[in-house]
Formats: C-alpha cells, sequence, structure tokens
C-alpha cells in the first residue's frame, strides 16, 4: 500500500487504528488492533464514522511493544530519476495501550528521529546505487521494496519486521540538483547512505565487529543524469577496519587503544571479503596522522594489509594534516596525483537512454581519517570532482577543454552540497558540524574557517563526554540492538554512580571558588594572602587532576547492555 501512495490518513478508535491512502480510489485500510497487535487489510466500509482522523506521511514501523513511529510531516528533496525523494521532518509515537510508558525509552526514540537526515521515497530504492539496479533480475524487480532493498542502510528495517509493504528510510543525505552549462540541463545527484550495522556514536562506535561490520561506513553515491543517459560514480567510508577503539575519558582526545588478546585479521579479511563482493577492487585511503597517538593505527593498518596478502586491495597511507598544514591545501594534489591512473582505471557506472550499460564501475576508493568526517569528505568531494568532469565531457555537457571549477553556478552548487554531505555526517556521528567545510565551499582554507572549526571542536568536547552515551543507547534502542522486555518497558533505568561523581566536583567548585576570593578579599598582609591562594588553588588542580585521572566514571557512558537482536 505505501508503495503506491504518497499520503495516508490515520483514524483512531480504542479498540484499532486505521490507515488509508488519501489518494482517491484507495479502497484498503491497514487495521490494526490495539489489544491483540494484530494486523489485517479491511475496506474503507468498515472504519468506524466516530473515529478520530489524522493526515500522515506514513509508517515508519513499530519500535517496541505496542508502540509505533508514524511520520506526521515530510518535505520533498527534488525528483531522483523521476521518483519523488522525500525527507521525514516530524514524527509522532502511536501508543496501542493506554499504560504508562518509560519516559527515558521515549525519549531516546525521539532522540534517533530528530537526528537530521531521515530519507525515503514510496516507489524507488534508495538503498542501492545505480550499479547494483541495474545488475538486477526480474524476479528482484516484483519484490517489495523493504524486501530488496540493501538492509546495510534500512535504518527502520528493525522497526518493519512486522511490515513488508512500508517504504525503507535510510539515514544520511540526499541533495537533487537541477543544473545548467553550456544550455545543456543535467540532474545532479548526491547520496550517502549510512550503514545500520555497527551504527553508533563518535567515541562509543570504532573500528570493526565480529562480523567485519566497520563503525560510521557510509556508501556515497554521485548520479549525473542527461538526455535519458545515467552515470554513477561510488565511493565508501569506514572506520579503520581491526578492533580498536577511543573511550572518552574528559580529555580532549583519548587516546586510541588497539585491542589485545584478538585475532586483527580474521575481522579485516571479513570485512574486506564482503566489501569486493560488493564494490570490486580496494584502494584504501589513510589519512590519519604518522605520527603521536595516532601513529600505532596507521602502522597496524599498513601491516593488516601486508599480512593479509589480498591483491584486490592498495593501502595509500597520506597525512593530511602534515601535507597541508600551515593552509598548505594545493598540496592535496599530491594524493589526486597518486592514484589518477588507478581511478581512472576504475571509471564509472554509465548507462545510456535505451538502458544499455556502456561502463561499469570496477573498484572504489574506502577513505578514512579518525572520524571518517572532515578529511575524509574533503577528499571524497577531490575524487568525486575529477570523475564527474570525465562523465559530463563524455555526455556532451561540457566541451573538451572546459573544467567545472570555471563553471560558476554549477561549481558553487557542487561545493555546498559537499559541504552539506560533510555536515549530515559529522551531526549524525560527532554531534556538530563538519570541519574544514570552508574548504570544500570556497576552494580555501580562511581564518574564519578555522574559529568555526574550533568553536566546533568545542561542542564536539562536551556532547562526546557529556551526552553521548545517551545518543548511543538511543541508536542501539532503534535499531534493535537492545531489545526492551515488556516487564522493562515500564520501569526507569537505573544508572548507579559512586562518591566520586558528585564530592569531587563539589570539593572542586569549593576550592577554586575559594581561592578567587581570597585574591578578591586580601589579608592583612601579601603572604597571608599568597598563603590561602596557594593553598585554595592546589586543592582545586589537585581535585581537578583526580577527576581527570578519573575521567571514565564522569562522562555519560551508554547504560543499556546490548543483547541479540531478536526476531
Amino acid at each position: 500500500m505505501a508503495a503506491a501512495y504518497e499520503s495516508f490518513i490515520l483514524r483512531t478508535t480504542p479498540e484499532k487504528f486505521f490507515i488509508q491512502a488519501s489518494e482517491d480510489g484507495a479502497e484498503d485500510v491497514l487495521a490494526i488492533d490495539r489489544v491483540s497487535t494484530e494486523m489485517s487489510l479491511t475496506g474503507w466500509r468498515d472504519v468506524p464514522s466516530s473515529a478520530d482522523s489524522r493526515p500522515i506521511c506514513g509508517l515508519m514501523g513499530t519500535i517496541v511493544w505496542h508502540v509505533s513511529v508514524i511520520i506526521t510531516k515530510k518535505k520533498k528533496v527534488g525528483d531522483l530519476l523521476g521518483h519523488a525523494v522525500w525527507k521525514a521532518v516530524a514524527f509522532d509515537i502511536l501508543s496501542y495501550k493506554k499504560t504508562s510508558y518509560n519516559k527515558v525509552f521515549l525519549s531516546m526514540v525521539h532522540s534517533v528521529l530528530h537526528t537530521d537526515g531521515l530519507f525515503f521515497t514510496t516507489d524507488y530504492d534508495l538503498t542501492h546505487s545505480l550499479q547494483r539496479l541495474a545488475n538486477t533480475s526480474p524476479d528482484f524487480q516484483d519484490m517489495s521494496l523493504i524486501e530488496r532493498a540493501d538492509q546495510r542502510f534500512v535504518w527502520n528495517g528493525h522497526l518493519l519486521r512486522e511490515f513488508l509493504a512500508q517504504p525503507e528510510v535510510i539515514h544520511c543525505f540526499v541533495s537533487v540538483n537541477s543544473s545548467c552549462i553550456n544550455g545543456k540541463v543535467f540532474e545532479w545527484i548526491l547520496i550517502s547512505r549510512r550503514s545500520c550495522f555497527r551504527g553508533g556514536v563518535r567515541y562509543y562506535v570504532r573500528g570493526i565487529d565480529s562480523e567485519g561490520h566497520a563503525a560510521n561506513f557510509v556508501e556515497t553515491e554521485q548520479i549525473v543524469a542527461f538526455s535519458g543517459a545515467k552515470a554513477s560514480f561510488v565511493q565508501t567510508r569506514g572506520s579503520i577496519p581491526f578492533y580498536w577503539s577511543q573511550r572518552p575519558n574528559l580529555k580532549y582526545k583519548p587516546k586510541p587503544q588497539i585491542h589485545k588478546a584478538v585475532s586483527h585479521l580474521d575481522g579485516f579479511q571479513r570485512h574486506f571479503d564482503s566489501q569486493i563482493i560488493l564494490y570490486g577492487r580496494q584502494v584504501l585511503l589513510n589519512l590519519i596522522n604518522q605520527k603521536g597517538s595516532e601513529k600505532p593505527l596507521e602502522l597496524a593498518f599498513d601491516k593488516m594489509v601486508a599480512g593479509s596478502g589480498n591483491g584486490m586491495i592498495k593501502y595509500i597511507a597520506f597525512d593530511f594534516h602534515k601535507e597541508c598544514s600551515r593552509m598548505r591545501w594545493h598540496r592535496l594534489h599530491l594524493l589526486l596525483d597518486t592514484v589518477a591512473e588507478v581511478q581512472e582505471d576504475f571509471g564509472y557506472f554509465l548507462v545510456d537512454a535505451d538502458g544499455k550499460v556502456l561502463s561499469s564501475q570496477d573498484g572504489v576508493f574506502r577513505s578514512n581519517c579518525m572520524d571518517c568526517l572532515d578529511r575524509t569528505n574533503v577528499v571524497q568531494s577531490l575524487l568525486a570532482r575529477r570523475s564527474l568532469q570525465a562523465q559530463l565531457q563524455r555526455m556532451g555537457v561540457l566541451l573538451m577543454g572546459q573544467r567545472i571549477e570555471d563553471q560558476t553556478d554549477f561549481e558553487k552548487t557542487y561545493r555546498n552540497a559537499w559541504a552539506d554531505n560533510a555536515d549530515a555526517c559529522a551531526k549524525q556521528y560527532a554531534g556538530t558540524g563538519a570541519l574544514k567545510t570552508d574548504f570544500t565551499r570556497t576552494g580555501k582554507r580562511t581564518q574564519w574557517g578555522l574559529l568555526m572549526d574550533g568553536w566546533n571542536s568545542m561542542i564536539r568536547y562536551y556532547k562526546n563526554n557529556f551526552s553521548d552515551g545517551f545518543r548511543q543507547d538511543s541508536i542501539d534502542l532503534f535499531l534493535g540492538n537492545y531489545v526492551v522486555e515488556e516487564a522493562d518497558w515500564a520501569t526507569p533505568l537505573q544508572d548507579p554512580k559512586d562518591w566520586k561523581f558528585l564530592t569531587l566536583p563539589i570539593i572542586m567548585v569549593v576550592a577554586f571558588s575559594m581561592c578567587i576570593i581570597c585574591l578578591l578579599m586580601a589579608g592583612d598582609t601579601w603572604t597571608e594572602t599568597l598563603a590561602y591562594v596557594l593553598f585554595w588553588g592546589t586543592a582545586s588542580a589537585a581535585t581537578a587532576g583526580l577527576i581527570l585521572f578519573n575521567g571514565r566514571d564522569f562522562v555519560d557512558a551508554p547504560k543499556l547492555v546490548q543483547k541479540e537482536k531478536m526476531d
């Protein structure tokens, strides 16, 4: 039903919910029994006239016991190859029973729903790239959207376990743009699909899990459509693919820890076995620092690639911060020149107006930095521009000798879309907009951009230490990594804290306050004032040191213990 209609009407009675398509000619009605939770199709004549009515945009699914999520407001992003793409912007939670529910669990659901970047269509599969869709069978095309979807990118997959006809929702970024160069109008589309496998937030989800799923894995596809022909270029990003962590501990940059007593190579190979099946050859662009706390990760990554002996993988380390220090961002072309030949060899997907495949993409660039956000997005935007240059020339939009950079209007659209993509990825994983977006938007690094990076870094520090535990719990609940039993749904979460949690901050605040008071209200002699200031200052500093030493006791850590996902 949802695959055929754009809007619905929710009718509510004390016994049932009725969901009916609002378009003319729609006769089938989905009836949900509020007591037994059974669902059935009925006719509009069976809906009581006394039922309360309200318009809705779709049903995301059932989150936990007797609680469903509906989309109440949507915003059109654009038309993707003739199919409307919608951004879900407002939601509501339906309670089947008149029971008191755990407000913390409900706030967790709201937290995920109000993280910007949930997109859907009712008649197109957003989870697959153009190349994957072109290589499907007629049987695949006959399946419902949720049945044929790439489950890596279906963020409401756990919610839809009881629904087979509802559209999947992807989480990340979609930008649809109508552009014109040389009087030729074409569509330029950017889609980023965040994986729901190993989903989570910056410092609580790093590396890979036992099945080889990487943290913050995002597939980004750039699409061009002109005169019926379509071209696509795909890149991926994901956390460094072995077992490591970087738990927050009040320090600005916690030290990464490579896990011991585990077989890193098994997980590494499991990750790339699936990546090679999905995408072909892999060029790994590792952009982290090659000194300091990041150096052990770079050495381990290099060693892992060499130890795997996999000829389908090529490793390139590029110390982004060192090479581009002191505003030398032009040095990024050193990396682009290094991969120019292999990018040409990978090619891109191209299909003509008759549906004939003219070329395929035979490999991908898998980029990473520590977070796979800021540095990664800059490099991906440059690689995508080079591919787009070749595509537009082959399609006849760009003339020989013309460059994208010289097309002022389109260049602005291109840069802003990639910067918006960076912000979307960063907000979902790190809690703030991306860093370095001034370069992506303008092509140069600015002093104002540096100031904004500092501001965003401070906000990230606060969120990563004092609110990300809740965000991680919210994602685990939403994705079904933690399954709430009915008996637990009405019980509050327990969060026991030991004496240090309140005592040490109080002592530090009191000691610091006394130090300030002693400075403002001088004693009879300067030696007396100095003694008081030194005493209270030392007490304040010592307490602050104890808090930092026990940093993990003071951060907001996840409280839900993950369980195996239940059907």
